[in-house]
């Protein structure tokens, strides 16, 4: 994707090939700070604090932190002391623990001196791996979206209008996106937009970050309030629900950020197609019952408690919103049962949510 017409990643490997850089999200949308990951711990940091987030962005920013971990000690012991650390950063998106296996896996059966460079070039290539899944998912969704446009223009609209969730584009992956790929190949495919983009309480990653990127884009949305959707659904005005998703279970139910059940419930009430976008990596087919087997990550009530922004002099400003001695929980993902999801939209195909449906794209996971 392009920041003022300049073609720009999300991650990328330094110059001197011993760091990594990354767009800081926690300053977007006002500000674009890069920074740069030189150890394990600093990756470790990355991913606890959200200055990156998304379920593929997280798996390549662990495989980066791997690899940076064997530079500083490529022992079997340092590399699972380094895993463990990782791995223990974020609880609920798969794609973290997928990025540190894939590292283990690529390094652990080679000598010591000849593992760094091994980790280096498998966290590059898995960053490459997630353009082009991100990428294919992009063109089935953007097919998706072009057969419902010649029927809603048939109908005599004007336009396409989609409500996300959360953000689930570039900025969750490291280009493309999985929810929003498809409505930017849409875009490139001429078809007119129009995109409801919830605030996504507490950390507001749809009015941040979906709203930056779109704004970026030059592509047509207005920012609502969280709880605005099931209205603008009863009122028909969206056409479809795109959103991601940090784990999806080998029976099609979805994990995604917090408030993605609400709007699939008032999607199925009013009979709005629900879609959710997601790259391979992100199905968990060791889990089969998404409610009771996928662990919800709880996040500081702090998140809940006060809210950032822009202040009058351009600073960034922290306020307090809730009145002293009142506590808060922040349950960070909730669960979409497979049977409210319309389809899942993978860099192979859609498909229905369902084992048989994800099987049928991936039939190298059958029992044998």
């Amino acid at each position: 994707m392009k920041i003022d017409g300049q073609p720009t990643r999300t991650l990328w490997a330094s110059a001197d090939g011993q760091s990594v850089e990354i767009i800081d999200q926690t300053q977007l949308p006002h500000l674009l700070v890069i920074k740069r990951l030189v150890k394990a711990t600093d990756a470790e940091q990355a991913i606890r604090d959200m200055w990156v987030r998304g379920a593929p962005l997280i798996g390549v920013t662990a495989a980066y932190g791997m690899a940076l971990a064997a530079r500083q000690d490529a022992s079997d012991a340092g590399l699972r002391q380094a895993a463990a650390g990782l791995a223990a950063t974020r609880p609920t998106a798969v794609n973290l623990v997928w990025g540190v296996e894939q590292i283990l896996q690529a390094i652990l059966p080679l000598p010591p001196d000849l593992r760094a460079a091994a980790a280096w070039a498998k966290a590059g290539a898995l960053a490459e791996e997630d353009v082009e899944l991100c990428a294919a998912l992009g063109r089935h969704g953007g097919a998706l979206l072009a057969a419902l446009w010649e029927k809603k223009r048939a109908a005599g609209a004007e336009r396409l209008t989609i409500l996300t969730h959360c953000n689930a584009g570039w900025l969750a992956a490291i280009d493309w996106g999985t929810a929003l790929a498809p409505v930017y190949r849409a875009a490139e495919l001429g078809i007119p937009l129009h995109i409801w983009v919830d605030e996504t309480r507490p950390r507001n990653q749809g009015a941040a970050l979906t709203a930056r990127e779109l704004s970026w884009a030059g592509i047509s949305h207005q920012v609502i309030a969280d709880n605005a959707g099931g209205h603008l659904m009863q009122h028909g005005l969206v056409d479809a629900v795109i959103v991601g998703t940090d784990r999806t279970t080998s029976t099609g139910d979805v994990c995604n950020k917090i408030g993605t059940y609400l709007k699939a419930l008032a999607a199925f009430d009013n009979g709005v197609p629900f879609y959710v976008g997601l790259p391979g990596p992100t199905i968990d087919w060791s889990v089969a019952d998404g409610l009771r087997e996928i662990p919800i990550e709880e996040r500081s009530h702090r998140e809940v408690t006060h809210i950032t922004g822009r202040g009058p002099g351009g600073e960034l400003v922290t306020v307090q919103l809730t009145p002293d001695g009142s506590a808060a929980a922040n349950p960070a993902f909730d669960v979409t049962p497979a049977r409210l999801v319309t389809g899942l939209i993978t860099e192979r195909g859609v498909c229905e949510a369902s084992r048989a449906g994800l099987l049928s794209l991936y039939p190298e996971r059958s029992p044998s």
